[in-house]
């Protein structure tokens, strides 16, 4: 208590600080210290993102939008999400309106930046230098406020666990000033996020969100034949899809958008075009590295070979970096390995590989697995003595989980394995004991394991423990697990468990489904909820008179797609 008492005090220095900065302060001089800060810092490395001055050439500014206010109370928005504050608002930028709004009730925390995430990290708060507001007209200017403090901070934790949060988010940043498409793709996502955060059912937040969903699209549409634009045209593209992941209830498709593979289509194009001008011996620009971690895990939302699986076939031989493992967690070798796996995944569904060939493959994927194992297998807590990330752990304890997953995806392949094969069974009960050293709760890492999260509990039994310490830990999360790719892959995982699990015992009498209000979709549903779900080791029991309905075996794809859900689960 005493320690938190002495931050509290800290952040009200700062708070004070910070409005005799708005006062006295010139922005453009600010900014300049910032970005001088970021990039001279020893802990940025520049392996992500392109220079900001090349990345971003466009110099025009976002215009105005429509005045008025959401009816809530917007005071509740920032800790509602149950993620921390954001180091910088969107006070940050200088785009030039017509029209200022007082910002006088706005703080932030700025005691994210004070203490470094890993040994050796010693740099200053970015909201030290960075305080200046930012005029613009009504709750345009709150949407974007919800954007910077609560969004971003979902987007990147692995990233900033490693140090290179402030040089990203500085890029961001330049894209909100000068990418129009970018400005109104992060204003919808915003206002997505205020919407089930907050249950606003206006019809204004529905336009909002419409408004900045079709500018997004249609500035898109305008700059395509601009050639030297494609890059914003890329970061646009990829924040569509990767943004969206973040936000939204799994059965929220009352407003029309674009399916994420559709974007995605796009974004392989101009992928491929921009290729061709990048110098091989240059750091992988973030884009690239952000569309590969789409690629290969959408791969297997779909069921296809990703769209440059090729290039990390020679990645993986060559053992080149895509900067993936800094970025969400996992190896890189591991994730082209995952490649491979969708690969063979996508033969063996359209026929086009015998059998006994793919027990050859998934032999030899799992020796290639072998060798991504570290030469000591001992996990650890990642956290330093000083309480601090100790990020090259972090990733470690992650990659072990995707390894893992990894493998059950590749056996699942296979005739005649299921989640009751002696091998599947061992894979879950590892993943589950590799839980303690991955930090759980709103400030930790599990939503940024989706992916393995969704393949080993597809493919958990009913009785398993990992059922029941992953819904503790979805409810370590508060509000934030039941919105974007944790809420949706949970809504999945219970569906999926819905149809396939067996009664362990017949029943005795005629037990009718129980309905409960789903809180993804507001709607009465059949069926337990989360808690009570993970509480019984029994799952609901559908009969017809003393006779059992044997479940069927689905696959979690399959689940998907009867229910229309195009999710990208990353």
């Amino acid at each position: 208590m005493e320690q938190r008492q002495m931050q509290k005090d800290r952040i009200k220095l700062r708070i004070r600080h910070t409005k005799d900065t708005e006062k006295n302060g010139n922005f453009q001089e600010q900014m300049s210290r910032a970005r001088a800060l970021i990039f001279a810092s020893p802990e940025i490395v520049s392996g992500f993102n392109r220079p900001v001055n090349d990345q971003y050439v466009s110099q025009s500014s976002t215009s105005a939008l429509v005045q008025g206010q959401y009816p809530c109370n917007m005071s509740r928005t920032v800790m509602n999400s149950g993620a921390p504050p954001c180091r910088a608002s969107s006070r940050l930028f200088g785009v030039s309106h017509a029209t200022a709004r007082a910002q006088d009730n706005f703080h932030i925390d700025p005691s994210s930046y004070l203490e470094p995430k890993a040994p050796g990290g010693n740099y200053q708060s970015l909201s030290s230098v960075l305080q200046t507001p930012v005029p613009m007209i009504g709750h345009d200017q709150l949407l974007l406020d919800h954007f910077i403090d609560n969004i971003l901070r979902l987007s990147f934790p692995v990233l900033e666990a490693h140090s290179r949060g402030p040089a990203q988010l500085c890029a961001i940043l330049d894209s909100l000033k000068t990418n129009k498409s970018y400005f109104h793709c992060s204003l919808s996502v915003s206002a997505i996020h205020l919407k089930t955060t907050m249950n606003i059912s206006s019809q204004r937040i529905n336009h909002d969100i419409m408004r900045h969903r079709y500018g997004a699209v249609s500035q898109l549409c305008k700059t395509l034949s601009n050639e030297s634009e494609h890059t914003q045209i890329l970061d646009a593209t990829l924040a569509m899809i990767f943004f969206h992941c973040f936000v939204g209830v799994p059965d929220d498709e009352e407003l029309p958008d674009i399916p994420w593979h559709d974007h995605f289509q796009a974004a392989a194009n101009l992928v491929s075009k921009l290729e061709e001008s990048l110098d091989p011996n240059a750091a992988l620009p973030f884009s690239m590295s952000l569309t590969a971690w789409i690629d290969i895990l959408g791969a297997t939302m779909l069921g296809t070979a990703p769209k440059f699986a090729p290039t990390y076939r020679e990645k993986h031989l060559s053992g080149t970096t895509s900067g993936l493992r800094e970025m969400m967690g996992c190896d890189d070798r591991i994730m082209y390995l995952i490649s491979e796996i969708a690969c063979l995944e996508a033969l063996n569904s359209e026929g086009r590989i015998s059998e006994t060939r793919l027990y050859q493959h998934v032999s030899a994927l799992t020796g290639q697995l072998d060798f991504t194992e570290p030469a000591d297998p001992s996990l650890k807590t990642p956290y330093t003595s000083s309480g601090a990330i100790w990020p090259e752990q972090l990733t470690k304890n992650m990659s072990a989980v995707f390894r893992a997953a990894a493998r059950i995806y590749l056996y699942t392949l296979l005739p005649g394995i299921d989640r009751s094969h002696p091998t599947i069974t061992t894979l879950v009960a590892k993943i589950t004991d590799i839980f303690p050293y991955i930090p759980s709760g709103p400030y930790g890492f599990d939503r940024s394991l989706v992916w393995p999260l969704l393949i080993t509990g597809a493919h958990s039994e009913p009785t398993s423990t990992f059922r029941r310490i992953l819904s503790e830990r979805a409810s370590s999360l508060g509000d934030v697990g039941d919105f974007g790719s944790f809420g949706r892959m949970y809504r999945l995982l219970v569906e999926v468990w819905r149809l396939t699990d067996e009664p362990p015992t017949p029943p005795a009498i005629i037990e009718r489904p129980r309905t409960y209000i789903d809180p993804y979709t507001g709607l009465p549903t059949p069926g337990l909820k989360r808690d009570e779900m993970m509480r019984s080791p029994s799952p609901v029991q559908y009969t017809l008179g003393l006779r059992s309905i044997k479940k069927q075996q689905v696959q979690w794809r399959d689940v998907m797609n009867r229910n229309g859900w195009k999710f990208l689960l990353i």
